[in-house]
C-alpha cells in the first residue's frame, strides 16, 4: 500500500522497505565439469585410511573454477556413468600412477613395469565413452590422454626407455611444478589454435606414452619424437595432452582449460 501511495504523490512510508532486487549469479551458470578420481586401497601404516578412499590433487579442481567452471567429482560405478555425463558439460579424465592394462590395446604381455587399477580404468572408459558418444567437450590428462588414445583405437608405449633410448628424462627428477622440457606444437591443429605458440615448457610424469592415436592426430611432440598431445578431428573439444596442465606452469595451461570451458559453455545441456 505505501508503495501505491508514493507512486500517487503521497508521501513514502520510510517504515515499510523498497522491493529487493534479485540479480541472477554468473556463477550459477558455470559449465558442470566432471573431473575424475584416483583411488588407493586401505592403509595398514598409518595412512590416510583403513577402508579404500578416493583421491584428487586440489590444483585439479582449482584450476577449473578459475576458468569458469563449476568441478563435481566422478567416481567408480560403470552402472552409473551413462546418467552421470549425461548431467555434465564437460569431462576432464585425470591422471595417475598407474597405467593402461595392454590387453587393451593388444600388446601383451605387460611390461615388469606396469601397474593397473582395472575398477578405476573401467570406470573412466564409461565415462570417455559416453563422453564421446554424446559430444561432450573431453580434455584427457597424462594417463588420461592415453586412455583417449586407446579408445580411439590406438596403441600405447609399454615403456619408453626400450622404445626411444635417447628419450628425455619423462620422469622429470625436478619438482612437478616446475618445467620438465619443452613440446612442439603440431601446426594447424586445434591445439595450435588454442595456445597460439608453437612451443610449450611442460612438466613431465609418465613412463609410458602414445604409439598411435588411432582415429585421433597427434598435436605436440616432445623435441625425441615422444608424442605429447592428440585431439579428435569433428568432435567440438576432444584433446588429450601428456603433461599436467592443472599445474599452470605456462600460459598454454590455462588455456587448455579455458578452451574446454568455453566448449563446455556452447555445447553444454
Amino acid at each position: 500500500m505505501a508503495l501505491l501511495q508514493h507512486r500517487r504523490g503521497e508521501q513514502h512510508d520510510d517504515s515499510v522497505p523498497p522491493p529487493r532486487r534479485v540479480w541472477v549469479v554468473s556463477a550459477l551458470h558455470a559449465p558442470l565439469i566432471g573431473v575424475t578420481l584416483d583411488s588407493e586401497p586401505p592403509s595398514t601404516t598409518g595412512g590416510y585410511s583403513r577402508f579404500a578412499w578416493y583421491a584428487l590433487r586440489q590444483n585439479y579442481m582449482d584450476m577449473i573454477s578459475a576458468c569458469g567452471g563449476l568441478p563435481v567429482a566422478l567416481g567408480h560405478d560403470v552402472a552409473q556413468a551413462a546418467q552421470m555425463v549425461a548431467r555434465l558439460d564437460g569431462l576432464v579424465v585425470t591422471g595417475g600412477a598407474f597405467d593402461v592394462p595392454p590387453e587393451l590395446y593388444g600388446d601383451e604381455p605387460p611390461h615388469a613395469t606396469v601397474q593397473t587399477k582395472p575398477r578405476r580404468t573401467a570406470a573412466e572408459i564409461a565415462l570417455l565413452g559416453e563422453g564421446l558418444d554424446l559430444g561432450r567437450p573431453v580434455l584427457g590428462i597424462c594417463g588420461g590422454m592415453q586412455l583417449l588414445a586407446v579408445l580411439l583405437g590406438g596403441r600405447l608405449v609399454q615403456h619408453i626407455p626400450d622404445t626411444y633410448p635417447a628419450a628425455l628424462a619423462h620422469e622429470q627428477p625436478n619438482p612437478r611444478d616446475e618445467a620438465g622440457h619443452v613440446v612442439h606444437v603440431t601446426p594447424g591443429t586445434q591445439l595450435a589454435r588454442l595456445v597460439g605458440c608453437a612451443t610449450l615448457e611442460v612438466n613431465s610424469s609418465h613412463h609410458q606414452a602414445v604409439a598411435d592415436a588411432g582415429r585421433g592426430v597427434v598435436s605436440a611432440t616432445a623435441p625425441d619424437g615422444v608424442v605429447e598431445a592428440i585431439e579428435l578431428p569433428g568432435h567440438p573439444f576432444c584433446m588429450g595432452v601428456q603433461w599436467h596442465p592443472e599445474f599452470g606452469i605456462s600460459a598454454g595451461d590455462r588455456l587448455l582449460f579455458e578452451g574446454l570451458i568455453d566448449a563446455a559453455r556452447q555445447t553444454g545441456t
